[in-house]
């Protein structure tokens, strides 16, 4: 944990702007660059900042190390039950045309779902192998 007041106010009102532009590359990922891997590694970062300054401890009372396992596997479920859902209705594995009437309406519904998968694993995913590096088991 760092004691340096000005670092620590910096960081604290930096935090929730990393997280907001992790959204904005989430949802803006099928229109410009970025998606749902870009998008969980800049999420993960901030809250990394967050715990490199505020300590793993009081990361830990705001996010549970149970909240971020269960995230990872929400992100893997939603990623593969898009794909076994294109399968059950008939179609190839992530044809997402299948998920509307409309298909451009499918094709954009699945990609939505398969990118947010990948952001809440691969957020996650980081999260668990920054705390496994950092976290003092006692």
């Amino acid at each position: 944990m760092i004691k340096d007041p000005i670092l620590n106010v910096i960081a604290f009102l930096m935090v929730p702007l990393i997280v907001l532009f992790g959204l904005y590359i989430q949802f803006h990922g099928d229109y410009t660059p970025g998606g749902g891997f870009q998008a969980g590694i800049i999420i993960a970062s901030g809250i990394i900042l967050y715990s490199m300054l505020f300590g793993v401890h009081t990361t830990l009372k705001a996010i549970p190390y149970s909240i971020i396992k269960f995230f990872n596997v929400l992100g893997i479920l939603t990623y593969g039950g898009t794909g076994i859902l294109t399968i059950l209705l008939g179609k190839n594995f992530l044809s997402y045309n299948v998920l509307s009437t409309d298909s451009v309406a499918g094709q954009k519904l699945g990609i939505f779902l398969v990118e947010l998968g990948v952001a809440f694993t691969v957020c996650s995913s980081m999260l668990m192998i920054y705390m496994s590096f950092v976290y003092e088991k006692k």
